[in-house]
């Protein structure tokens, strides 16, 4: 009983906090622009300011369009980290982030994709996706329906209490039987709408600043856009890379071993131990033939991940990176070719950077699965620092594994540890 008092002194000021603070941010646009009557030196179409000119409404409405477009990323973030602040939460704004965006590549028909379309040149890709990231972006229009929405509704809500309180103030400056009286019934209306003003918001903001299905939907298809464009220049790369190494390296030899062959057909009567030279020569291009395709296949997928599984490929790369590295998983992990292939393309990523940035340090490939997800933590005890660039090397990864919906969590202080955790849903497999 002794403590009712002061949760109910707490729960009037803390209400009265929110409500402030909510009513500021529902109410920075129509306070900029209020401002254009307050300034009696502003002239708009050659004439100053005045209440009976209609130019001077037609200008405030313009500044306040456009004050709108400019902060309306700034009111959705601001009112989204106060709901999830105050009552925990969590509103996605669902913004589409630089980082990822994908890098524009040039495709085989000489165009080039950013993501969204197809332009003749890099710099109209970029400038198109960085067009469509910012203005055409359903998350920048919804916030923009959200400032007017805030301003008619949270604003005047949320702004009773401090109004009421203030009004109670200059009631109570001079006062009078009237003044008192209308003072006091202010401070009761500022005390008794504190708890509740700002709760309005609540409703509001789970209404008009969440993702609506149609955009989250919009944007898994502008994701799976993007990862089935990404796959298709590196499918392209690939094979540009596999006919240039065909053909500057095997397929010269397999010519070579030929003309010794048809030679050494010849020469086989009238002189034998020349043509036992040239089949001699034909059987070491052979031999570097073969020992080239098997090098020009390695990076499409190691035969030991296609003949014995992820586990036994990450542990035969863990014994090849030059630096101590602990696998710590299951004997035998049952996986579909193309999960496996990224989990096993992920942790080489992963231990080439620790090998490159952290030398001698010792690395733990630990890997769990649980019938529904795999999880895959390599970690080091390098110097740390580590983040995910836009084209680099981590990024890779994570646009490789977010075509399986996985996720790539880094976590990288400077000094160390770096932390790197992959999880692939895989309840098929």
């Amino acid at each position: 009983m002794t403590r009712a008092p002061f949760a109910w002194l707490v729960a009037v000021a803390t209400g009265f906090g929110r409500s402030v603070a909510f009513a500021a941010c529902a109410l920075i646009v129509p306070a900029l622009a209020a401002t254009l009557p307050v300034l009696a030196a502003l002239r708009i179409f050659g004439t100053p300011w005045s209440w009976t000119n209609p130019w001077s409404w037609v200008g405030l409405l313009v500044i306040a369009a456009v004050l709108t477009l400019v902060c309306a990323r700034l009111v959705g973030t601001l009112f989204r980290r106060l709901v999830a602040r105050t009552t925990g939460i969590r509103i996605e704004d669902g913004y589409r982030s630089a980082a990822t965006e994908p890098e524009p590549v040039r495709l085989a028909t000489g165009y080039w994709w950013n993501g969204y379309s197809y332009e003749r040149s890099r710099k109209d890709a970029v400038a198109d996706q960085r067009w469509r990231r910012t203005i055409a972006d359903p998350a920048y229009w919804r916030d923009v329906r959200w400032v007017p929405l805030a301003a008619v509704s949270v604003g005047p809500v949320c702004a009773i209490p401090a109004a009421a309180l203030v009004g109670s103030v200059i009631a109570l400056v001079h006062p009078t039987a009237p003044s008192i009286t209308a003072g006091v019934i202010l401070i009761v209306a500022a005390v008794g709408a504190s708890p509740l003003a700002w709760r309005i918001v609540v409703p509001l903001a789970q209404r008009w600043l969440t993702l609506r299905p149609g955009d989250a939907m919009a944007r898994r298809v502008h994701e799976l856009e993007v990862q089935r464009a990404e796959l298709t220049a590196a499918q392209s790369s690939e094979i540009r890379r596999i006919e240039r190494d065909l053909h500057d390296g095997a397929q010269a030899r397999l010519v070579a071993v030929g003309l010794s062959l048809a030679t050494a057909e010849r020469l086989m009567e009238d002189d034998p131990d020349r043509a036992k030279a040239l089949l001699r020569e034909a059987r070491a291009g052979t031999s570097d033939s073969l020992a080239e395709l098997r090098n020009l296949v390695r990076g499409v997928n190691p035969p030991v991940l296609v003949e014995r599984g992820a586990v036994a490929a990450i542990r035969a790369l863990a014994l090849d990176t030059g630096m101590r590295v602990e696998v710590d998983a299951p004997d035998h992990i049952s996986l579909e070719a193309p999960i496996e292939a990224a989990v096993y393309f992920s942790v080489a990523e992963l231990l080439a950077n620790a090998a490159k940035y952290a030398r001698n340090a010792h690395a733990q490939v630990r890997i769990r699965h649980d019938g529904h997800v795999i999880q895959v933590e390599v970690s080091d005890d390098g110097p740390g620092g580590a983040s995910i660039a836009q084209g680099g090397g981590l990024d890779g990864i994570r646009r490789r594994v977010a075509a399986f919906d996985g996720t790539l969590t880094l976590t990288s202080p400077t000094g160390g540890p770096t932390r790197a955790l992959i999880a692939i849903p895989c309840a098929s497999s």
